[in-house]
C-alpha cells in the first residue's frame, strides 16, 4: 500500500488504514458499477461501507479518492494473480502460458471492474490518472520480463526489445477485448476457449519470426 501514502488520512495506524480502505473499496466499487461515479455520492458510500459520513473522511478528503482507491485495488489484484502464475512455473514458454492464462482469468473476474476503469479514469484528477496509467504500463511490464527470459528456450529466437515490448503490450490488451467485447465473445466462446486460443496465437507468434 506504499503507493497510496499520497492519499491524506487522519488515521495514523497503518494496518487499520489498509483494513479501513479495503472496505471503502468494496462498497465503492459496487456503487460505481451500479450507478456511475458521478451519480454515486460519499454518503453512500460510507452507508455501504458501514461507516459515518465523518467516518469516511478520515480515510479519504474526496470520492475522487476513493475511485483511485478503487482503479489501485483492481491493478493490484490483476498483479498479484499473474506474479503468482510466474512463481509456480519460473521460466520458458510454459511460464508465458500460465502468465496468459492467469491474466486472462483475472479479467475474465473482474470484467466489471475494468470496465470500470476505462469509464471512469477521466473522472480522475491529473496526479491519480497519471498513477493509474502508470499501473497500466507495470501490468504490461510482468509481460515484458517474462518474454525476456524466453531467450533461454530453444523454441523461441531472441526476441529484441521492441518486438517484446509489442508482444506484451497485446497480451495486456486481450485482457481489456474480453472485457469489452464479452457481449460477443462470450455467445461463442467460453474463457477457457478464449484462453486457448489466445495463447496459441501468442505463442505461434515467435514462430512465425523465426521461418522468415
Amino acid at each position: 500500500m506504499d503507493r497510496l501514502k499520497e492519499i491524506p488520512t487522519q488515521i495514523k495506524n497503518p494496518e487499520l488504514v489498509k483494513k479501513r480502505r479495503r472496505q471503502i473499496v468494496d462498497a465503492a466499487v459496487q456503487l460505481f458499477i451500479e450507478k456511475g461515479f458521478h451519480k454515486t455520492t460519499t454518503r453512500q458510500i460510507a452507508k455501504a461501507a458501514g461507516f459515518s459520513i465523518g467516518s469516511l473522511y478520515e480515510y479519504v478528503a474526496s470520492k475522487e479518492d476513493v475511485l483511485f482507491l478503487v482503479c489501485d485495488a483492481i491493478h493490484a489484484e490483476v498483479e498479484r494473480g499473474v506474479n503468482q502464475a510466474m512463481e509456480r512455473t519460473g521460466k520458458g514458454p510454459e511460464a508465458l502460458a500460465e502468465a496468459i492464462r492467469e491474466y486472462l482469468l483475472v479479467c475474465h473476474r473482474m470484467s466489471d471492474h475494468i470496465l470500470l476503469i476505462y469509464q471512469e479514469t477521466q473522472s480522475l484528477p491529473p496526479q491519480w490518472r497519471k498513477k493509474v496509467l502508470e499501473n497500466e504500463v507495470n501490468i504490461t511490464g510482468i509481460f515484458v520480463k517474462v518474454l525476456a527470459n524466453l531467450g533461454e528456450s530453444k523454441r523461441f529466437p531472441r526476441l529484441d526489445n521492441r518486438t517484446i515490448e509489442l508482444m506484451a503490450h497485446n497480451i495486456s490488451v486481450l485482457g481489456h477485448m474480453w472485457t469489452f467485447r464479452r457481449w460477443f465473445l462470450a455467445r461463442h466462446y467460453s474463457i477457457e476457449d478464449y484462453i486457448e486460443l489466445q495463447t496459441e496465437f501468442i505463442m505461434g507468434l515467435p514462430e512465425s519470426k523465426k521461418r522468415e
